[in-house]
């Protein structure tokens, strides 16, 4: 049984699921990751694998799952030919039984009566029953087979119905069908995610390293308003003195190094801390406390506007420097500005924008130095600042526009890289995107929330 579990643990892998990006997950030979998320802890809700092309079709895999699907029927039918024989004998011995219980009765009445029996008869009796005392242990043995016997039916009776159902399972579907399941099934995914609602940071778990390419500064970024299969990423390598912008239909053509298409900004950047937001690109013009929005689609600036009494151009940086006195952020409640102001002593100033024409919605003051920061993000609402760009940096202070209200934390990330330039939240990938020294990365986060259900108001 246990070699016949080994051949079937890989193709009822399918029927399992159960990633999460801080968890790596290595399928069997033959098999690959498809999709996964993780729940609001931190732990993988679920991970599904689909088989490569060649599995699904009818190859020497399937003839093989023919052949053992007729060794279990082979071996089920030998098993009820033993279980015959063994019930004929089993129904023998039970008649043996009750004689065995009636001659113990006779003779604890004769045992208590001897005197009254003649000497011989009693010897008679006491010999039979001793005959009979070593068909007792033969007994039990075949009750004992007998329970083994009809488990083991039933354990070959329920394998044989796993195996002709993935048997039909796989002469049913085809790779693009059963490749559309599964891409069924991540949509569904999709939406169980898409109720949790907004939370709080608990943990940043990671860096995976996507790449290792440009300068030690830049920015790379998706866009979280996309849709499921738009995952197009943007490249702007280093912190000034550039306006080409690099756009890859993937993270594996990222990865791969093969460019879709290459755009020419009109106006060169400062910082990295640009977005993409809904099909546009936001960034700070070099020079100035202007922003600047530009569509990928038209290939054009649509607005610019000047963030008024924002400093620009070094005078309100992070603790690295680089022109980063303006950040553009995007989270679940829309898009976002940090920088600080001469009338805020130099503290952050935190201001939500409306996307289309870039006029400030609402703004908030707190009391944390800009320059002492390292870097910092929005998710649902709350900024999060890091104490540092360096080694040993951690999430320190977070300010929710919520309550207008402030809190230090304590949250370690691992700068493997040694010198941080970016640090941006992503919505709908719920993970960090960070230019590590020349890195290009990736960290999960753990949100503290709860299920919106439908009773919700």
């Amino acid at each position: 049984m246990w070699s016949l579990s080994v051949v079937l643990n890989p193709l009822l892998f399918l029927l399992l699921f159960g990633y999460c990006p801080s968890v790596t997950i290595r399928p069997k030979e033959g098999w690959q990751v498809y999709s996964s998320a993780q729940d609001a802890d931190g732990r993988c809700i679920c991970t599904v694998v689909a088989p490569e092309q060649n599995l699904c079709s009818r190859d020497a895999k399937g003839r093989q799952l023919r052949q053992l699907l007729e060794k279990v029927q082979n071996m089920s039918q030998s098993i009820e030919v033993l279980n015959l024989r063994t019930q004929r004998d089993f129904q023998y011995i039970m008649r043996m039984e009750s004689q065995i219980k009636g001659l113990r009765s006779k003779f604890r009445q004769i045992e208590s009566d001897r005197k009254t029996l003649v000497n011989k008869n009693f010897q008679e009796l006491k010999g039979k029953m001793e005959s009979l005392q070593p068909l007792i242990p033969v007994l039990e043995q075949y009750k004992t087979d007998a329970k083994l016997i009809s488990q083991f039916k039933e354990e070959i009776r329920n394998l044989s119905g796993v195996l002709m159902g993935i048997q039909e399972e796989m002469g049913a579907y085809d790779y693009e069908e059963l490749q559309q399941r599964v891409l069924n099934l991540e949509n569904r995914l999709r939406n169980c995610m898409s109720k949790l609602t907004c939370g709080k940071l608990m943990k940043i778990t990671g860096p995976l390293t996507v790449k290792t390419s440009g300068t030690r500064f830049g920015a790379w970024m998706t866009d979280p308003q996309a849709s499921p299969k738009n995952n197009r990423v943007w490249y702007m390598d280093s912190y000034t003195n550039n306006k080409i912008v690099k756009e890859y239909k993937s993270i594996a053509d990222f990865v791969a190094g093969v460019e879709s298409r290459t755009y020419n900004l009109p106006f060169k950047w400062a910082g990295t801390n640009h977005v993409v937001y809904n099909g546009s690109l936001y960034y700070n013009k070099m020079q100035s406390n202007i922003i600047v929005r530009y569509s990928f689609e038209t290939g054009r600036v649509v607005t610019q506007r000047a963030l008024e009494l924002a400093g620009f151009h070094n005078v309100y940086p992070y603790t690295w420097g680089g022109f980063s006195d303006i950040d553009l952020m995007a989270d679940e409640l829309g898009l976002w500005a940090v920088y600080a102001t001469n009338q805020n002593a130099g503290n952050i100033v935190i201001s939500q924008l409306n996307p289309d024409t870039l006029q400030i919605l609402n703004t908030w003051n707190t009391e944390y130095s800009k320059r002492n920061a390292g870097e910092s993000f929005m998710i649902c609402g709350t900024l999060y600042i890091t104490n540092s760009h360096l080694t040993g940096a951690k999430v320190y202070y977070a300010y929710s526009t919520k309550t207008s209200t402030y809190e230090y934390t304590d949250i370690p990330f691992h700068n493997q890289y040694f010198h941080m330039s970016m640090l941006d939240y992503n919505a709908r990938d719920r993970a960090l995107y960070g230019w590590n020294n020349g890195h290009q990365v990736l960290f999960n986060v753990t949100l503290f929330h709860i299920i919106k259900t439908e009773d919700d108001s």
